[in-house]
């Protein structure tokens, strides 16, 4: 695979310093992306430059995935209009494992091209703040640094000294990271351009070294709209964030004019697989939506993740979906689907009573108990897909779902999740 050519066909190419293309093209390089901790998961956007590194790495290149250990404590103003609030030591500590674990997932750190996780906390814990002035801060002028667009945008807002520095630190990273492991490449989306040549001006000043910058295009929705959000949010890689269910959701939701950027970033399927499935489909973006949905479920969350993802929207979207599909699911797939739509919480003494009784106990599903009664009596009601034909049938603990559920439904339409507390 050429990297190069890999990231045009797909549209991630947005800049690259000269001799940049020349040099991947020639020779097994070290190139490195640098992510901070100001979360205790990554988020998809982050995914498109996890993304970028997979490509690398498939390219025949070795990755470093550079930890903010240290950046993460200052705090990036690319992209930001407004100072951001400083994170505890102990949370970004903390942000920064789970961060590393999920990481792990995506890249091999085994054979030829193994990926490296560093730290860049471990360039600076041992350095004196008079050294880092000296060492570090005498490399560019402040004329330089204020050139920048992420400094120019927030000349008239407001800048801090910490958020201004942070440009010393991203460029000397890649000066520790070039020193120590040889790395030459800097890559990252399109707002970081300004860190990454600041970076490669330190190597050229420093060191007297040549290091380039590859970026992509920050990745927006057909709308022009920030990508990387849900109606709910950000779209978390962490399940318990936003679940697998929600994740896949989201791509098959995804606008009809959206779904070819989104595949040529995040699928890692060849060039030619990509353009047969378009070609077979073009008129079905239902189709390449599900596919890129299922490819993504499952390298994010797993075969099983994805499974459970499937369960949840055949209980919910298909009528024919059986008492025993839905006394599968685990636990947390009922907390899914529980989500999703209407939850009702119903004290655990009304177990042992009626279905009339339980049912009229929630009042913003029945308005009175002869409503109930007139949908049980025109086969409406089901309780965990089993029709309720008679309204002195008793609900008892053994019913539950794990002990805490009763999926309620009240004709085609109305699903209710009931959980007994």
């Amino acid at each position: 695979m050429d990297f190069i050519k890999e990231l045009e066909w797909r549209g991630m190419l947005h800049d690259c310093t000269p001799g940049a293309k020349e040099l991947l093209g020639s020779k097994k390089v070290v190139g490195y992306i640098g992510f901070d901790p100001t979360a205790p998961s990554i988020t998809i956007g982050n995914f498109v430059q996890i993304q970028l590194l997979k490509l690398f790495q498939l390219s025949g290149h070795t990755p470093i995935i550079l930890m903010g250990g240290a950046t993460g404590r200052i705090g990036d103003p690319s992209g930001k209009d407004a100072e951001r609030t400083l994170k505890t030591e102990d949370e970004l500590d903390n942000n920064l494992q789970h961060q590393v674990e999920q990481m792990k997932r995506f890249l091999d750190f085994e054979g030829p091209n193994a990926a490296r996780l560093v730290n860049n906390y471990d360039f600076y814990k041992e350095m004196d703040v008079l050294s880092f002035l000296r060492n570090v801060g005498k490399t560019l002028t402040v004329n330089y640094m204020m050139s920048k667009d992420s400094v120019k945008n927030r000349l008239e807002t407001g800048i801090s000294f910490t958020e201004f520095s942070y440009q010393l630190l991203q460029a000397y990273d890649f000066q520790c990271l070039y020193e120590k492991y040889g790395c030459v490449l800097q890559m990252g989306g399109s707002d970081q351009w300004g860190n990454i040549t600041s970076g490669t001006e330190f190597i050229r000043r420093n060191i007297q070294g040549k290091a380039y910058a590859v970026t992509t295009p920050l990745l927006t929705k057909s709308d022009g709209k920030k990508f990387g959000k849900s109606e709910q949010g950000n779209l978390w890689l962490n399940a318990k964030m936003t679940s697998p269910y929600r994740f896949y959701q989201f791509w098959l939701n995804a606008d009809d004019a959206d779904i070819k950027s989104y595949t040529r970033y995040f699928t890692l399927r060849t060039q030619e697989e990509v353009l047969a499935d378009e070609e077979a489909h073009q008129d079905d973006p239902r189709y390449l939506k599900r596919l890129l949905a299922e490819e993504l479920t499952r390298r994010v969350h797993g075969d099983n993740a994805y499974d459970a993802a499937m369960s949840v929207s055949e209980i919910l979207f298909n009528k024919k979906a059986s008492k025993d599909q839905l006394e599968a699911m685990s636990k947390d797939d009922l907390a899914t689907i529980a989500q999703e739509i209407p939850l009702y919480e119903v004290p655990r003494d009304l177990l042992g009573g009626t279905a009339a009784d339980l049912l009229s106990s929630i009042e913003d599903a029945f308005a009175s108990k002869s409503e109930v009664r007139r949908a049980i009596k025109g086969n409406a009601v089901s309780i965990n897909k089993t029709k309720i034909s008679d309204e002195a049938m008793i609900i008892s603990a053994g019913d539950l779902l794990h002990n805490s559920y009763l999926f309620l439904e009240n004709g085609k339409k109305n699903k209710m999740m009931i959980h007994v507390k």
